[in-house]
């Protein structure tokens, strides 16, 4: 198995951005929301269960109705804990079985709530993206198109950034100020000197 490595960070902290600098190294990534997406509609347990506690109307056309979810949860941290409590353990079940097919020296799991879902405890390692507050709600108003007062209602279900960012191994500053790609290339050779595998990426 390779070295298991976690990439976090807050909503808008541009963590999907530094996930794909790291495929473009050739280092395999899980993209947890994705796969969220996906066994949302292929796992029948988890299906089943979502609708028990959200409703027949928590599924239309065998898709996961986000709105009507998102109406709920956003508005509800009881609520939004419940689906999480749902999602998190198939989530973490397929990302192992993910982790365990892959060959390469290392392989990425890209999840916002790694330390929240308690996921961070099957990782060897936990890579932070951070970036400033303010342009974090700037960059989700822009790519969402929502409201302030719509972003830090999401931002306030998440722990809290420099908090998570304690927690972490390694940290990426994504503030426009520093160049993403020598912090990645920089975090990259430290993790293939930490991997057991032989690997032709040095």
């Amino acid at each position: 198995m390779p070295v298991r490595v976690g990439l976090t960070g807050g909503i808008g902290s541009g963590k999907s951005i530094v996930a794909r600098i790291f495929e473009v190294l050739g280092i395999p990534v899980y993209y947890a929301d994705v796969a969220a997406k996906n066994l949302y509609r292929s796992d029948p347990v988890l299906r089943q269960e979502i609708i028990s506690h959200f409703g027949q109307g928590a599924y239309v056309n065998d898709e996961l109705n986000r709105k009507y979810i998102s109406s709920i949860v956003f508005s509800s941290p009881e609520k939004l804990e419940l689906l999480n409590s749902l999602v998190h353990p198939a989530t973490i079940k397929d990302a192992e079985k993910w982790l365990m097919a892959q060959t390469s020296p290392y392989a990425v799991k890209e999840a916002a709530l790694i330390f929240e879902s308690g996921s961070h405890r099957d990782l060897d390692y936990v890579i932070g993206v951070f970036a400033p507050l303010p342009l974090r709600v700037k960059r989700v108003m822009a790519r969402d198109h929502i409201t302030e007062e719509e972003v830090r209602q999401r931002m306030n279900n998440q722990v809290e950034d420099r908090i998570k960012m304690k927690l972490c191994d390694f940290i990426i500053h994504n503030d426009e100020k520093q160049l993403l790609i020598p912090q990645v290339l920089e975090i990259h050779a430290k993790l293939l000197s930490l991997s057991p595998t032989p690997s032709f990426f040095n």
